[in-house]
């Protein structure tokens, strides 16, 4: 959910332009950026079963999960975009865009502590803005590194992040609130730190698998054919390759049945319900529960199926922007602009008037999200959160350069 380096505005960004994509900016990553947004506002404003068969609906066989790893490893993408790209900056220019990084994990703190004060104590969605505070601090020491390298560190958090998360989670102080405040910070510092980290709905560790992976993507030729191809067909075989090695342990290993006795009073409806929909933890009772990829748990093998689906995503996007790039706009105007759309997006949550008439909302939301990229980007280029944070962050890299030598 990052913006574009700060710079002098493309044409395409000037003000009052027409809205049209030039070579200066890539319509895929934005409409991917677009394809996360719209599917975690779907999780967010439909419902995950059906009330008459209790099965999953479409919204949640296809979007939760996923739409966050996406977000995360989309802004791993944008990190790499502000710090060079496929030539990564070095020496002062490097820490430059360390210092503008550090400032934009402050800001994102203060606007996602902020969402907390309007949530209520059972809200309708978890506020992921004050995680990437803390996934965008996690990434400075790597933000130099070469891809190769990153996607080997992406591997080694995919699989030591979700142990650590299930395995010192009872050793953590537990937090109170699903979207802290700056009063729980102040209350209860030290659950807050392990939430952002472990605890959290999306524990940052796990979540630097994506991270990296993304700031790796970011550091390739994104033009390429080549290089998209590979994006789609490597992403497409991690995904098919976990779903179908977790599926094969769990059933033809009868793993499935060591679960369902580990917990004496777990029945079997109970554990096709946690197989489907996931908990708010998974149980310690095995560690064969680490084999599932279901959405949102945060085991090693849902963290490859998640990065395999985005990387997938991502692949996809960027190959239908070769041909398809006028049919992409409306999308990636949205992704031009999440932060703006995410946070509106949690405002509206928190009034939880929707409930009655969620298919409504739904599309409500999709089409005035729409229509306010389109027209906004427009007239103004980035959107108004995006613009604010660009004005806090320009002065500070600039202050970093200045003292630059000629040379």
């Amino acid at each position: 959910m990052t913006d574009r380096a700060a710079g002098p505005r493309s044409p395409e960004t000037a003000p009052g332009s027409v809205f049209r994509r030039t070579s200066g900016r890539l319509t895929g990553i934005d409409a991917a950026r677009g394809v996360a947004l719209i599917a975690i506002m779907c999780v967010h404003l439909l419902p995950a079963a059906y009330p008459s068969t209790g099965r999953p609906t479409l919204t949640w066989i296809f979007f939760p999960g996923d739409s966050p790893a996406l977000f995360a490893l989309l802004a791993g993408t944008g990190l790499a975009l502000t710090s060079g790209g496929r030539r990564p900056v070095r020496g002062r220019a490097l820490t430059a865009a360390r210092a503008g990084v550090a400032v934009r994990a402050v800001l994102l703190l203060v606007l996602g502590l902020s969402i907390g004060y309007l949530m209520p104590p059972e809200p309708p969605a978890y506020n992921i803005l004050i995680y990437f505070a803390a996934f965008f601090l996690l990434t400075l020491p790597f933000i130099g590194l070469a891809p190769r390298t990153l996607f080997v560190l992406s591997g080694v958090f995919l699989l030591v992040g979700p142990l650590l998360v299930h395995l010192v989670d009872d050793a953590l102080p537990q937090f109170s609130s699903l979207n802290p405040t700056a009063g729980t910070v102040l209350s209860e510092p030290a659950a807050v730190f392990w939430q952002l980290l472990l605890t959290g709905t999306y524990p940052a560790l796990p979540y630097m698998a994506y991270l990296l992976a993304g700031v790796a993507i970011g550091r390739l030729n994104l033009r390429s054919l080549r290089i998209q191809v590979r994006l789609l067909v490597a992403g497409a075989a991690l995904a098919a390759t976990t779903k179908l090695v977790s599926w094969h342990v769990l059933h033809s290993a009868d793993v499935y049945t060591t679960l369902l006795y580990s917990i004496p009073s777990l029945t079997r409806e109970q554990l096709d319900n946690l197989l489907v929909y996931g908990s708010g933890g998974l149980p310690d009772s095995s560690l064969w529960w680490l084999v599932l990829t279901t959405p949102d748990i945060n085991t090693p093998f849902s963290v490859a199926w998640s990065l395999g689906v985005s990387l997938a995503v991502v692949g996809a996007c960027l190959l239908l922007a070769r041909k398809f790039e006028a049919w992409l706009v409306p999308l990636a105007a949205v992704g031009a602009m999440t932060l703006t759309l995410y946070y509106a997006h949690l405002v509206f949550l928190s009034f939880e008037f929707f409930y009655d008439h969620r298919v409504l909302w739904t599309v409500v939301n999709l089409v005035l999200a729409v229509l306010f990229a389109l027209a906004w980007e427009r007239a103004f280029g980035q959107g108004p959160v995006e613009m604010l944070m660009n004005a806090v962050v320009r002065p500070v890299r600039r202050a970093v350069l200045g003292r630059e030598s000629p040379r």
